[in-house]
């Protein structure tokens, strides 16, 4: 993997280990909405949720944001001679 072929997969991997990174998180946060406080000891909402609502929110934008660039990366590489 070298040249722009390379770095274009390369970042196009990155976006899709993210992508399902953070659609795991938002997830994970709709099950369990204490694993924050279970792993921080941080409680910024004091018990009420709307931190966690929070994080489902913008993890799940991440999620979508960072699919979309990482398939329209793909596209590029398929695109590119070999």
């Amino acid at each position: 993997m070298s040249g722009l072929k390379g770095k274009i997969e390369m970042r196009a991997k990155m976006e899709t280990g993210l992508a399902i990174l953070a659609a795991a998180l938002s997830v994970l946060t709709l099950i369990s909405r204490e694993w924050i406080e279970f792993l921080t000891g941080w409680d910024p909402d004091h018990g009420n949720g709307s931190f966690e609502w929070l994080i489902v929110v913008v993890l799940a934008m991440m999620a979508i944001g960072l699919g979309l660039r990482a398939r329209s990366d793909w596209r590029k590489v398929q695109a590119l001679p070999a």
